[in-house]
């Protein structure tokens, strides 16, 4: 059933592609975009729950190193464009095919304003095709969800809408909604103001953020909230919100939020924004990984795993803000850097809470649906679209699994820590496939390469060789590699670890032997 399961979703959302493949992002950077730097985004939205409309607008700080005489955004057509500010002056613009061209009089600023409206794209499939969701509560009130993971920021504000361009020094969002109303989002809630049976909420982070993970979910929520003591003892706001009929469970949401906070904290080192705040809010579709507000859809599916609750969405999502919010590419040709490193700290909740038998066992029931269909990385400068699929996931994780056991503990962990606490590869500074495997043969100091090139860029496995030489002598390799790696063999005398290449080793057992018994390796045996 949930293969089946898994084969529906992956079914509705590929179709769902075709219909809007053109609201993917990534790619090539456009030439005039490469020309400059966001350095902040100002948002100010009003949300009209009844028409299912925005409008308002968005400031946009850049750098230039020279003349620009055309600052090229993204923005869809299905919103209209009333007016374009440089500085304080009216400029000059061109709105088509998704792409909003502003004419920079004498070639020269640092800021725009971006005056916008209309009604807002639907989302076919949230959150794998995105858009906004408008719906309902039980008590009849308004609810709506934003995701965009597969579309960026485009579907909903002007922006530079590549995963290279992140704004250096944060963002603004001022987002107004009828009275009650509640929109939670990014950063740290810095003012409500209330006027003519509307509430502004201004809330704020310097931190830089992925366009995607900029967020607003709107509703009739209750909150519950505590002070959260970091691995490192700093104070961090945590905070969850839910609909008003679900308020029994909050107290449970916050404390599974806590048990997961701590969890990727004792694996990766504190949480990555310390200064805004730890939370999750009740979304209409299952779930997305929005910097600081995580997007959760799951039904309160909480489930039992040694001496804590355990609800496998609001974790992996909260992984993120490890890998993808802190450590993020600059190509989605890397997406396996977001969701392997993510899944895989899934697999650790396992290991930390239920103990190696747990995790083997996760570990077995993901090797299952690995097919090893396409590549992890299918190339460079790859749309979304282009790079997304199921095992960006689950070979991603497993790959991570396997480096586990050929470097081992006492330096795997370190390792992962090290990595997404490294000043080179975190907030503004995107990473690569290729930057990340550099770091770990420079701090592992074991040439690694010829693994990565086989799992994450291949469909090929390494296939094992045994054949029977004698009594009791067995000859073994791996056909199809071009590197040595440690593997475990169970012979009658119990499991040793040998190192494996196209160069057969003798073997001796009085039993044929079983190579890799607890299977830390994707192989063809």
């Amino acid at each position: 059933m949930k293969r089946l399961l898994c084969c529906l979703i992956l079914f509705l959302w590929v179709n769902c592609l075709q219909a809007q493949d053109s609201w993917t992002w990534g790619g090539p950077v456009d030439p005039l975009q490469a020309k400059y730097e966001v350095e902040h985004y100002t948002l100010k939205l009003e949300f009209f729950p009844e028409s299912q409309e925005i409008k308002g607008s968005n400031t946009i700080k850049f750098s230039c190193p020279g003349k620009l005489d055309t600052l090229r955004l993204d923005l869809i057509n299905q919103y209209q464009v009333t007016k374009v500010l440089v500085y304080e002056d009216e400029a000059e613009f061109a709105h088509a095919e998704d792409v909003l061209d502003i004419y920079i009089p004498n070639g020269c600023a640092e800021e725009v304003t971006v005056f916008y409206g209309g009604k807002t794209p639907q989302a076919p499939n949230p959150p794998w095709v995105g858009g906004f969701t408008w719906t309902k509560d039980e008590n009849d009130n308004h609810w709506m969800g934003l995701s965009s993971q597969n579309e960026g920021a485009k579907i909903f504000m002007p922006a530079k809408n590549h995963p290279s361009s992140e704004p250096r020094e944060g963002i603004d969002l001022y987002l107004t909604a009828p009275s009650p109303y509640f929109i939670a989002s990014n950063g740290r809630l810095a003012q409500e103001e209330e006027k003519d049976r509307k509430i502004t909420y201004r809330w704020t982070s310097t931190y830089p953020i992925n366009n995607y993970n900029i967020n607003f979910t709107l509703g009739k929520f209750h909150k519950e909230s505590k002070e959260y003591a970091s691995i490192d003892g700093n104070p961090i706001q945590m905070e969850v919100y839910v609909l008003e009929e679900n308020k029994a469970q909050a107290p449970m949401l916050l404390k599974v939020l806590e048990n997961s906070t701590r969890t990727h904290e004792s694996f990766f080192g504190e949480f990555p924004f310390p200064d805004d705040k730890i939370a999750v809010v009740e979304t209409p579709y299952l779930g997305m990984e929005h910097q600081t507000i995580n997007g959760y859809g799951n039904n309160f599916q909480f489930v039992p795993m040694g001496d804590v609750q355990y609800d496998w969405l609001l974790h992996h999502e909260l992984g993120h803000e490890w890998w993808g919010n802190k450590v993020s590419v600059k190509d989605w040709a890397d997406f396996w850097i977001h969701e392997g490193f993510t899944a895989y700290g899934d697999w650790l909740f396992f290991q930390k809470h239920g103990g190696d038998d747990a995790y083997q066992q996760k570990v077995r029931s993901v090797r299952k649906d690995i097919t090893n269909s396409q590549p992890i990385v299918k190339g460079t400068n790859l749309t979304a679209e282009e790079a997304y699929h199921p095992e960006i996931y689950t070979k991603g994780a497993y790959i991570l699994h396997s480096l586990r056991f050929m470097v081992g503990d006492e330096l795997f962990f370190p390792m992962l820590k090290g990595l997404v606490n490294d000043e080179r590869f975190i907030y503004q500074n995107r990473t690569s496939t290729d930057e990340v495997i550099e770091f770990m043969e420079t701090y592992t100091e074991k040439s690694l390469r010829g693994f990565f090139d086989l799992y994450l860029f291949t469909t090929d496995i390494p296939k094992v060789n045994l054949k029977r030489k004698g009594r009791g002598t067995y000859q073994l390799s791996l056909e199809n590699i071009d590197f040595t790696m440690p593997v475990e063999i169970k012979t009658d005398e119990g499991i040793k670890t040998v190192d494996l290449s196209k160069k057969p080793v003798t073997i001796r057992s009085n039993q044929a032997p079983e190579v890799d018994p607890r299977g830390w390796y994707l192989l063809e045996k």
